[in-house]
């Protein structure tokens, strides 16, 4: 890691989370790969994130391209699975990881597709240090896995323009979590690789939104993310944050 200074903040990659996601990198776009439940998230994911960004500018999320003018950087993009549907909504879309692995196949993904997303193998600490700034900030299934988290939401909250929104989800840190996100999705489904994720680095909402305040955020909506068996969908519920959540905020003027 590099060291922080007046002027450079600490990188919050974790080394041993980036091993772990190289190993697997070549599946991002195989449905029914290890990252199958992002692919099933999706749908919601994508209708959130507009809803939400739309909301916060004042935008008819119903056009056909209703981000069209906004700077977007998708921190800890992996194969670009958000990237890459922000872009067809109209956004000027940066992708950034720590994996070398991960952004070779987003890249020819995009480049197969006729996509123009610039991807990047970067931190946002480094996109903080080179004056990059951004009018949407998403961190998505990213803040359970860096190594601090205070410095990450101030990295996160630094790339945001005046105005800017915040869009981030993750796990909540309850016994319901543990059951479901590892013991349920990592050893009995199998859907995620054993030792995907630490319960420990799990955040509880108020945690989270606490350390999105503490760097000049007002947030503007907590949510859960809550899976269906019946339908075999994930949908959102206002109510239940037990396992998976979005949080979203806008930076002050």
């Amino acid at each position: 890691m590099r060291q922080g200074s007046a002027t450079t903040l600490t990188d919050t990659v974790d080394p041993a989370d980036i091993a772990r996601f190289e190993r697997i990198a070549r599946e991002w776009w195989d449905p029914n790969g290890r990252f199958r439940p992002l692919h099933r998230m999706n749908p919601t994911r994508i209708a959130y994130i507009r809803d939400r960004i739309c909301q916060a500018l004042d935008r008819d999320g119903q056009g056909a391209r209703p981000l069209r003018g906004l700077g977007l950087v998708d921190v800890g993009c992996g194969g670009g699975l958000l990237c890459e549907p922000m872009t067809r909504l109209g956004a000027t879309v940066t992708g950034i990881d720590a994996s070398t692995e991960a952004i070779a196949v987003a890249r020819a993904h995009a480049a197969e597709h006729g996509l123009a997303v610039d991807y990047r193998q970067t931190t946002a600490e480094a996109l903080v240090d080179a004056g990059a700034r951004f009018d949407v900030v998403l961190a998505l299934e990213v803040v359970e896995h860096v190594a601090d988290r205070e410095a990450f939401v101030r990295a996160l909250a630094s790339l945001l323009r005046p105005r800017g929104v915040l869009v981030m989800s993750t796990l909540n840190r309850t016994a319901k979590s543990f059951a479901v996100a590892i013991v349920g999705a990592e050893y009995v489904l199998r859907w995620l690789a054993p030792g995907t994720h630490d319960w420990r680095q799990f955040v509880r909402p108020s945690v989270l939104a606490a350390a999105v305040r503490r760097h000049g955020l007002t947030v503007q909506d907590v949510r859960g993310l809550v899976f269906d068996p019946l339908r075999a969908a994930w949908r959102l519920d206002p109510h239940d944050l037990s396992v998976n959540y979005f949080l979203s905020a806008v930076k002050s003027a």
